[in-house]
């Protein structure tokens, strides 16, 4: 039994748990931190977008042995029908510095070398050892939690949920609801292994150049959802990820979604001859900004993926989690520092320094919303008409005739009203500012 008592428990070890073990354990306080899987990121095998900039708050020299798959010089976006894709390409002005931003990264390498640097600032790190309960004491005060390793209780002074979007501890307590099937999206991925030089001829990639591709359009079958490739140094991360309520309102699988992902013309070629390695899902929180729950309470506070921290508009989850846990953790160090028992009000500067981080979450909090509501206009209807026009255009390569023209004006007319395609185009852009 743990007889010594913490000045925090961190209850998870993904991106945003690690993120404040650290910062807590470099500041001197006294941290343990509980994981249930086998080690850190046993359980994850995503892959994900590094910024570094957001990283090196953490860890300064973290270049120098972190396990990075290939610095993003650019990202490709394509809006798919059932044959074709429309593309656009955007290459990072700063990709070649000395120092470069964007970074690939392996979920599964880059949090187990995470947790290394934990324990090496000094947290204790208990693996394979899942918390139970949180222990309150008759004021309704969180003072530790309980695990399934020992009876009794382990003492904290706050206790940090790190615990992911399907934890249970926030929801069991009532200081959160547990998400429905339209706030979550259940992504799945397949890791294809390919020699180094196929991946950089295919991409047209040098060196550790890494290149990630997102893709929209018909693949979800007018479910929210979207496609995504990331070329790696010696494999290709490729999946998909949709609402769980439309896989459930249409039946679709996602594997079923995944395969026919892969089949596209667009893809096929990027995979083929490959060694698939391994299959996994993964959920993650789809509510945006306007549902963000309670964040903090008595001898508590909650981040990451827990907190439903997430970006709807732009692929860095992990980046926000990781923001997340270091502001948590300042916040609870300044508390400390303050002398006396920290209560629920002092922890709502962390509250107040996250919401001054995370602009881009107040900024796109109304997407959620257009996208959920009417995806088959988005992901479905749009990609299709805008395909057919382009490819009419192509096929004369100059000014399209008459008929054509005409057939396209019919096109839109037959599947969607001239009011309605006007009015996406108006909400889009007020949902994104």
């Amino acid at each position: 039994m743990i007889e010594e008592r913490f000045d925090a428990i961190v209850v998870g070890a993904g991106m945003a748990g690690n993120a404040a073990a650290l910062t807590m354990a470099k500041r001197g306080m006294k941290v343990l931190q509980l994981e249930r899987g086998e080690y850190s990121g046993s359980k994850n095998v995503q892959t994900a977008i590094l910024d570094a900039h957001i990283v090196e708050q953490l860890i300064p020299d973290f270049r120098e042995d972190a396990p990075l798959e290939r610095r993003l010089v650019e990202q490709r976006f394509w809006l798919m029908d059932s044959r074709s894709h429309i593309g656009l390409r955007y290459r990072f002005n700063d990709c070649n510095d000395e120092r470069p931003n964007r970074y690939i990264v392996i979920r599964a390498l880059f949090d187990k070398w995470f947790s290394w640097k934990v324990r090496e600032a000094g947290a204790t790190v208990l693996y394979q050892t899942t918390v139970t309960e949180l222990a309150q004491n008759r004021r309704g005060r969180v003072i530790g939690v309980r695990t399934d390793r020992q009876d009794g209780i382990i003492h904290a002074d706050v206790v940090v949920l790190a615990e992911g979007v399907n934890g249970l501890l926030g929801t069991r307590a009532g200081w959160r609801e547990r998400p429905t099937p339209d706030q979550v999206a259940l992504q799945v991925k397949e890791m294809h292994i390919l020699p180094r030089k196929t991946i950089e001829a295919r991409f047209n990639l040098k060196r550790d150049e890494g290149v990630v591709i997102e893709a929209a359009g018909t693949i979800s079958r007018g479910m929210t959802g979207i496609g995504f490739i990331y070329a790696n140094r010696e494999c290709i991360s490729l999946g998909v990820g949709c609402l769980v309520s439309d896989l459930q309102r249409t039946g679709e699988t996602p594997y079923g979604v995944l395969d026919r992902f892969k089949r596209y013309p667009s893809v096929e070629p990027l995979i083929n001859g490959s060694e698939l390695k391994e299959y996994s899902a993964h959920l993650i929180p789809k509510r945006g900004y306007n549902t963000i729950p309670q964040l903090y309470g008595k001898g508590w506070v909650v981040v990451g993926d827990a907190a439903e921290l997430d970006n709807t508009s732009h692929c860095g989850r992990l980046n926000v989690a990781m923001i997340s846990g270091r502001i948590a953790a300042e916040a609870i160090f300044r508390a400390k520092s303050r002398g006396g028992r920290s209560t629920s009000n002092s922890f709502s500067l962390y509250k107040k320094m996250l919401n001054e981080s995370y602009e881009d979450l107040k900024k796109y909090k109304d997407m959620p919303a257009l996208m959920h509501t009417q995806p088959d206009n988005f992901l479905l209807t749009h990609p299709q008409l805008v395909s057919k026009a382009i490819q009419n255009f192509a096929r004369i390569g100059g000014r399209p005739k008459a008929g054509e023209e005409k057939s396209d004006s019919k096109s839109f007319g037959d599947v969607w009203s001239w009011t309605g395609l006007f009015g996406d185009g108006f909400r889009l852009p007020r949902a994104w500012r």
